[in-house]
């Protein structure tokens, strides 16, 4: 497994030439949830869980092909919708249900559990048990290597309280690729 700064960097190459549609995409999906959470609380539930599958996908293309199509966060958001807000629900339930016994098990669990919308996303058949399932297998011993990575930006985010959250928009979309530039190296690993 790469170390960080060369996710980081390798995550720095695939987004040249897609930042605008990464922001784009990011603000869109933010939208989105904001009005669904406006509306009801039953409608923010529903739609927001799964608009994160849209997400990862765009930026897992990215990751793979260099460009993505904006529209990959609706095209991969309502296929399979029930299974994908399902595995969101259980990944949710359960890392509640371990962070009860202390915060650092839910913690754990929730780096157990990240992999799943990859997962899922290449594997539409799967079931979201099983996909869940993967996750945990794939990232037995890669845990503490995915908190590094998320780690690494921590500078983003104490730099984003002096902007006003203004340097997120360039920190998260280089956070989800480099998510994505970790699943490509983990599956080529198993």
């Amino acid at each position: 497994m790469k170390k960080s700064s060369a996710l980081k960097a390798q995550a720095r190459a695939a987004m040249k030439g897609n930042w605008g549609w990464s922001i784009l995409a990011l603000l869109v999906v933010g939208a989105i949830s904001s009005i669904a959470d406006s509306i009801t609380l039953g409608l923010a539930v529903l739609v927001t869980p799964v608009f994160a599958f849209g997400l990862a996908s765009f930026f897992m293309t990215v990751a793979r092909q260099g460009s993505a199509p904006f529209t990959t966060i609706f095209t991969d958001t309502f296929s399979g919708f029930f299974k994908k807000w399902l595995a969101m629900f259980l990944e949710g339930l359960y890392i509640c249900l371990w962070s009860m016994l202390f915060v650092i098990p839910g913690i754990v669990k929730s780096y157990a559990y990240a992999m799943t919308y990859y997962i899922l996303l290449d594997n539409p058949e799967m079931s979201a048990n099983e996909a869940i399932t993967k996750s945990k297998e794939m990232m037995k011993g890669y845990k503490w290597k995915l908190f590094c990575l998320d780690f690494s930006f921590i500078g983003w985010y104490l730099l984003s309280f002096l902007t006003f959250g203004l340097v997120l928009i360039y920190a998260i979309p280089l956070m989800n690729a480099a998510r994505a530039q970790f699943y490509e190296e983990l599956k080529a690993q198993n």
